[in-house]
């Protein structure tokens, strides 16, 4: 359920008594392991020969085929909430790929990941300033934590010359990533997630295929075998993981977690998917983690979880009015 949107002179933050704390942090830190396995996955594809952008169609592409089914059965989901479905499709699942690879064209990628993942940043600002909502202390220096934490892990300061223009979209990655969390929680108790997510899925795969040009995409190397970790696979293997588990499943446990938590605790919790990320590609990949890295891990998990306890607690349920009238609700879109 979504945060109330506050009332005028108000500046407390409500959380429903329906936000469930540990199945939402259960549901964050499995997006967090779909989410940060994509990396992994899509390695083999890479040094197959395929084009970065590529994988990233058909790991959206996948996810719309596989929900195509989703999609059909809850059409009056897009019918009612086209704008959410549409700017779902446009910003989370198809604006943070396609700024994130712009943006490594031109300035390194730990700096690219590391400005991407400020979004939840950007919306703690976006509840402060536009909401105006008071956003509690403690969830402020979470996601300062988490930030730094993704510093020292991905060791920034080995190179600092940024191109303004990558920065821009690198900031534009993580404008498009807080309106994941902010439109999540906008959905409301009677918006299935996972048809926003089919429908999304759909928009992003329309967008990027502009861009990808998926007539141009090797389609042999999906025949081809490939390794990862000393195991060999067909490569359509991982991309069909890509679409499922990394994109769809992981979309899905995302909203479930945000809309059990808050947008800006959920984003706290969203800098596990970059040690994730680190883990895996040090057991699968053989990538040592330095002894700053490690550091790093663990000032991100202290950030996340500093932010998943700092929800207020629920306030006791106020008598419904004899007309019925229902609590009121954020907005469709941010």
């Amino acid at each position: 359920m979504p945060c109330p949107h506050p009332s005028h002179g108000s500046t407390d933050v409500s959380v429903p008594p329906t936000r469930h704390r540990p199945s939402g942090l259960a549901f964050a830190l499995a997006s967090a392991l779909a989410f940060g396995g994509s990396g992994v996955l899509a390695r083999p594809l890479l040094e197959a020969g395929m084009d970065p952008l590529h994988v990233t169609w058909l790991r959206v592409a996948g996810a719309a085929l596989l929900l195509s089914p989703v999609a059909l059965a809850h059409w009056r989901t897009a019918r009612r909430r086209p704008l959410l479905v549409l700017a779902y499709g446009v910003f989370p699942m198809a604006g943070v790929q396609a700024l994130y690879f712009a943006a490594i064209a031109r300035i390194p990628v730990g700096i690219a990941l590391l400005i991407e993942f400020l979004g939840p940043v950007l919306v703690l600002l976006w509840l402060r300033v536009v909401r105006r909502t008071r956003v509690s202390p403690a969830a402020v220096v979470g996601v300062v934590l988490a930030v730094a934490g993704v510093g020292l892990l991905l060791e920034v300061w080995s190179g600092m010359r940024l191109d303004a223009v990558g920065v821009a979209l690198a900031l534009g990655a993580a404008a498009a990533q807080a309106a994941f969390f902010l439109l999540s929680d906008s959905m409301g108790e009677d918006t299935d997630p996972l048809a926003v997510v089919a429908f999304g899925s759909l928009v992003a795969a329309v967008l990027l295929g502009a861009l990808a040009r998926p007539w141009t995409l090797p389609w042999k190397t999906l025949a081809d075998p490939v390794t990862l970790g000393g195991f060999g696979f067909p490569g359509w293997v991982a991309a069909l993981w890509l679409g499922l588990v990394c994109t769809a499943l992981a979309y899905f446990l995302g909203i479930s977690a945000i809309r059990r938590l808050s947008p800006q605790v959920a984003g706290g919790v969203a800098y596990l998917e970059v040690v994730t990320a680190i883990v895996l590609a040090w057991v699968l990949l053989g990538e040592a983690l330095t002894p700053v890295q490690v550091l790093g891990s663990a000032v991100i998990v202290t950030g996340a979880l500093i932010a998943q306890t700092a929800v207020p607690s629920a306030p006791a349920p106020q008598p419904r009015a004899a007309s019925g009238a229902e609590r009121p609700q954020t907005p469709a879109a941010p």
